[in-house]
């Protein structure tokens, strides 16, 4: 069991849970994640809700391969209000914003959000570490090679579950000593890692259990279930799921997914599975 302060509001995983994305962008990589405006992203956050999410993480910049990268003030004009909105008409949602930015984590935090996931580990901002522990919310810490413009071309390891693992022991402890104790482990499938690469981790997704902090798995409709099935992301549902509940099987605590009733359908019959 982990608990997450969240603002001074307790999340308690005590059996998995889902994280339901809403990209509010025109450009990522699953057309059917994209929203645009308030009112679209407070409908699909109601859906979501519906469906059993528990959190939101909500992104103003996609980071799929190649990227066109986004200043921090474009952010922000993407994802304060739709914060603002959804932590109005839902108060008992914890929301997670996606950015890598110091200042967007500080105003979204400010907005409504009380968790914050940065694909970057703080290596693009350097202030965004220092800015998540005065703020005193839960870090999402995800392992990327490369950043979103370069990250696919020709990501080398030579023991991929090592060095991620090796990357976060290191890591969790420079965020311990900054004075962030609640961390959630990404290992950032899909960024900076093959095909083969992402199913060596989630083959050894357990051996992350180490590190004692809540394992997310972000997978959802990506190119590794596309690319090996041949298919599309818009057709990559049943993959997902798949996945998923490898993941869940592995330890996977937290499901970062598009599909958030069939993510809670895979945890619920994994937890009757289990009992």
């Amino acid at each position: 069991m982990f608990t997450l302060n969240c603002k001074g509001r307790l999340l308690v995983i005590d059996k998995p849970v889902v994280m339901g994305i809403i990209n509010i962008t025109p450009d990522s990589f699953y057309s059917g994640s994209r929203r645009q405006g308030t009112d679209a992203v407070l409908k699909q956050a109601e859906q979501m809700l519906k469906d059993g999410a528990t959190i939101l993480d909500i992104g103003g910049q996609s980071t799929r391969p190649g990227s066109e990268k986004l200043s921090a003030g474009q952010e922000l004009e993407r994802i304060i209000d739709p914060i603002a909105a959804i932590s109005s008409h839902f108060p008992d949602t914890f929301i997670s914003a996606d950015t890598y930015y110091a200042e967007v984590a500080k105003e979204a935090v400010a907005a409504g959000a009380s968790m914050v996931n940065d694909i970057s580990a703080g290596s693009i901002d350097r202030k965004m570490i220092s800015t998540v522990a005065a703020l005193q919310v839960p870090y999402v810490l995800m392992h990327m090679q490369g950043t979103p413009q370069t990250m696919q071309q020709q990501p080398v390891y030579e023991n991929v579950t090592k060095e991620v693992l090796d990357f976060f022991i290191h890591k969790k402890d420079e965020l311990l000593q900054a004075g962030i104790p609640d961390i959630i482990i990404d290992p950032g499938f899909g960024f900076g890692k093959t095909i083969a690469h992402n199913f060596e981790l989630l083959r050894n997704l357990p051996v992350f259990k180490m590190l004692q902090a809540p394992l997310l798995l972000g997978i959802s409709r990506k190119s590794t279930i596309s690319k090996t099935l041949g298919i599309n992301a818009e057709e990559a549902l049943n993959g997902t799921t798949v996945l998923n509940t490898i993941g869940l099987m592995n330890g996977a605590a937290i499901l970062r997914v598009h599909d958030v009733k069939e993510a809670n359908e895979a945890i619920t019959l994994f937890n009757n599975y289990q009992s």
